[in-house]
């Protein structure tokens, strides 16, 4: 229950703390392993958004350490959160593959009318037999799985499949300059340990540390999960609680850094899906009012720009002549000189990051049609 006596966070102070828990008010030497474990994850629907993510938040990245990490099975990509596809480190894939299940079974029940018929059970079991044997395509899979149910729904059972076991996609998918087809196997058949799932209350600490201040909603909003309001009870006495500027009650760590409002915020690139955007009930935080619908077309995200630490446009990098990319830039509203200079740096800068080899160009173009929602 909030009180008279809770203290206010205005948006702004709200963005800065975020923006400090996500490492984007400055770039930090950091890593890149330990940055993934620190973010809890990064959306990774597409196999390039986890490297831009991490180049907007690191000091020294290069796309490279991600790789490594990946190669070496310290880091892999599977579905968790929301039910969607994360890039975790070993230790979170054990730990909130379980945890998210909740939110797995939710998405299956949506194909249940395609399952009727299909023993759950015995799916799983010939789907683990398949993928540990080795690891095999979802085409494979659901191939062999019509074998045994001709007549249910075909993207169900794969949907099934991956719903009801922790299934990793394996390198080379998700390799820098490399990547691959999807091939799947069970997160304990890869890393070659079993599942350690992560309990709310130690959910609820992590998500704070990467995203607080935040209400309860926004922690479901985050994992896809409900229920978890009992996790913050439990955890008040060691919390700090806060309102935002509409009275929802905040919680957060106590010592988690919470800049003064007027910290400044430099410019950032953001991949498409970047859990900054994704992470809570209510964006405001992130996302003025009056842009809130403009990122996304159907289920498409675009890659987004931050100008002071809010949402200001989308861009996109395209290859206009061999070895030279033209990234455009498409501010939703007026920015400064000094801003669009500021911005202009950070992509080329971006650039340098993640295509070295090419020579890059930075232009200023009109929002899309399409990016208005």
């Amino acid at each position: 229950m909030v009180s008279r006596n809770t203290p206010v966070l205005c948006a702004r102070a709200l963005n800065r703390a975020t923006l400090a828990r996500q490492l984007l008010l400055r770039r930090t030497p950091m890593p890149a392993k330990q940055a993934v474990a620190h973010l809890v994850g990064l959306q990774a629907q597409n196999t390039a958004p986890p490297y831009y993510a991490l180049a907007a938040r690191l000091a020294d990245f290069r796309p490279e350490q991600l790789s490594a990490a990946m190669e070496s099975r310290e880091v892999a990509r599977i579905v968790t959160l929301r039910s969607t596809l994360h890039t975790h480190t070993a230790d979170d894939v054990l730990a909130l593959r379980p945890f998210a299940q909740a939110a797995c079974d939710r998405e299956l029940g949506v194909f249940r009318k395609g399952l009727v018929g299909v023993d759950l059970q015995r799916l799983r079991a010939i789907s683990r037999d398949l993928v540990e044997e080795r690891p095999r395509t979802p085409k494979e899979i659901r191939q062999a799985l019509l074998k045994e149910w001709p007549d249910a729904d075909p993207l169900g059972l794969t949907v099934a499949a991956r719903c009801l076991l922790p299934l990793v996609q394996v390198t080379p998918r998700g390799l820098w300059g490399r990547s691959g087809q999807v091939a799947l196997t069970t997160a304990e058949a890869w890393l070659g340990r079993s599942a350690e799932p992560a309990g709310q209350d130690e959910a609820v600490l992590r998500y704070l540390a990467a995203f607080g201040p935040a209400s309860v909603k926004d922690m479901q909003t985050w994992s896809g999960l409900t229920g978890l309001r009992a996790a913050f009870e439990r955890l008040r006495a060691r919390l700090t609680a806060f309102q935002d500027e509409y009275g929802a009650e905040l919680f957060d760590l106590p010592d988690a850094p919470r800049p003064d409002p007027d910290t400044p915020a430099p410019p950032r690139l953001l991949p498409e899906f970047d859990n900054l955007l994704l992470s809570h009930a209510d964006r405001r935080r992130v996302v003025p009012p009056e842009y809130k619908d403009r990122t996304w077309k159907g289920n498409q995200a675009y890659r987004t720009f931050l100008v002071d630490g809010f949402l200001a446009g989308v861009w996109r990098p395209e290859e206009t002549t061999k070895g030279r990319v033209t990234v455009t830039l498409q501010p939703f509203g007026t920015l400064t000189r000094e801003q669009r200079a500021a911005l202009a740096q950070e992509a080329e800068r971006t650039m340098t990051l993640l295509a070295p080899e090419k020579a890059s160009d930075v232009r200023y173009g009109t929002v899309q049609a399409a990016a208005r929602g």
